[in-house]
Order: structure tokens, then sequence, then C-alpha cells
């Protein structure tokens, strides 16, 4: 697997971080996630956007610009015989003494790894159960997608299998948030629902774009606080990240839904696919 570390391209085996660096010691770093589609990526400057803002909330600095990015995005995939990739950009706060001392992280590691992409189908169903694990609260007003991924990986070990079942998080005082890694959306008598940012969740580069589709569809959308009842009383189900975009669901715990048979997930994929369409055909 080939790397790029701040500014080189390296094979992963000659990856090297210091156990000073404060991403190691404390979790401070944070992380995006996405994949390429003929070489371009899906709402990237969102995930910059969204890297950024938390960056600046914990005074990381970022010496890179998007285009960097985009060059390194590019030269990763061809290094893997021009296919498509699995990415995770990283930044974390870089060496640092053992102590809270820094007020300003201004060497950060930034790291982009590449991994080929898994077999994907769209339209492939999962099953959903809800968690045992309660979905905690985010360090700031808005969570960011941090290096502490704990609360996250408490609720996967609930699950057999990621492949095969969604695990859904309830906030300690009952309201639906979110997947495991993924935002959950369903509809009811033809109103689309998710849980609102104010729940804690992570808001979604992809959460963001399906509401805007749906709206621009003229479907009624609302976010809100809602319990795992209304859930359960839902017409469809589906959760959505930007590695997987949008995965029906055929099932919450034993009451079965339409999962791919799904009017609205099928309209709402079918939209998002054509996003995709538009940036191979003149994006980044």
């Amino acid at each position: 697997m080939w790397c790029w570390m701040n500014g080189e391209y390296l094979k992963a085996e000659h990856l090297t971080i210091s156990p000073f660096d404060h991403g190691f010691l404390y979790g401070i770093g944070f992380f995006e996630t996405f994949r390429t589609y003929d070489g371009h990526v899906l709402l990237l400057d969102k995930h910059l956007e969204r890297l950024k803002f938390a960056l600046s909330e914990f005074n990381i600095s970022l010496p890179y610009e998007a285009d960097d990015f985009f060059q390194a995005i590019r030269t990763l995939n061809e290094r893997a015989g021009g296919t498509d990739g699995y990415f995770r950009l990283n930044v974390s706060g870089g060496v640092h003494d053992i102590g809270l001392a820094p007020t300003v992280y201004a060497e950060p590691n930034v790291i982009l790894f590449r991994k080929e992409l898994g077999p994907t189908v769209r339209g492939a169903e999962k099953k959903a159960v809800w968690l045992k694990t309660f979905r905690n609260r985010p360090e700031s007003a808005v969570r960011h997608k941090s290096h502490n991924f704990l609360n996250n990986v408490r609720g996967r070990l609930e699950l057999p299998s990621l492949k095969e079942w969604e695990g859904l998080f309830l906030t300690a005082e009952g309201h639906v948030a979110e997947g495991v890694t993924s935002n959950v959306f369903w509809l009811k008598d033809d109103v689309l629902y998710t849980p609102t940012i104010g729940t804690g969740i992570l808001p979604g580069t992809t959460r963001t774009l399906v509401l805007t589709l749906a709206k621009e569809m003229g479907i009624e959308c609302q976010e809100g606080y809602f319990t795992k009842e209304a859930v359960e009383h839902a017409d469809e189900l589906f959760v959505t990240n930007a590695i997987q975009e949008l995965v029906p669901m055929k099932s919450i715990e034993d009451i079965s839904l339409p999962g791919a048979a799904g009017v609205y997930y099928q309209k709402l994929h079918r939209l998002y696919v054509e996003k995709i369409h538009e940036l191979k055909d003149g994006g980044q």
C-alpha cells in the first residue's frame, strides 16, 4: 500500500509515528474517509471544510491546500494501477512532550492512506438493530470525526458483522442518533426524517447531500429528536456514508422493511448516483 505522509509518498511499511505524537498520547487528531469514482471524489471540498473546522477548534495547523490533496489522491490511485480507492485523510497533533502544554499544534502529522475498495453492490441490504451502547456526547457543540472513536468501536463490537448488520445508537435520553459509521434516515407517510445535529451526531457530508436532494424532489424533510418507536413504525429505513452511499435496511430488530425495494430509497439513491456522474463528467 502506498501512502502520502507530510508531502512524501511512502510504502505503508515505511510509515513511522513517534510515540510522543499527541494523536497517540491524547487522541488529538481528526480524519475524513472518502472514495474515488473514476479518480474523482464526491464532495471532497465538504470533507476538507469539515476537517478544517475541527482542526481550527483545537488549534491544529494544516500546511496543505486542497490542490495538494487532489494531486496526492490521483498519484496514489496511479501507483495502485489506476483503480479507484478507499481513502483516509488523517491529521494528528504532532510530536510534543508528555503533558497538555501546547496551545498550538503547528507541526501536525498529515497522512493520506489508500486501500483497495472492497466489493460493493448498490442496493445490498442490511439488518438494523438497536445498540445497547448509548451514543456519547461530543466534546464540542458539533461532533468532529476525531481519533476518539471508542464509542463507535464499543457499538461495533455488539455486531457479528458490519457487512450484514447496522447498529443504531440511541442517546442517553432515548433519542435516535446514528449508526456505527453512518447517518440514519427513515420515511413515514411520504415524509423523510433524520435526527438533528443537536443529538450529537456527526454532520455527515452524504447526510447533507441526501437532505438537499430530497428537498429538490419536493419531499418534506424533518430533522428532530425522535424515539426508537418512530423508526420501528417507518415505511422505509436507510443509512448513509461516503463509502457505501445509501444502504437500505430490510428490517429493524424483528420488524420487516422493504429494503432496496423502497420507493423513496430508490429515487434518492438514483439522484445520488446522478451527482456522481456529474462529478465524473466535469468535476474534480
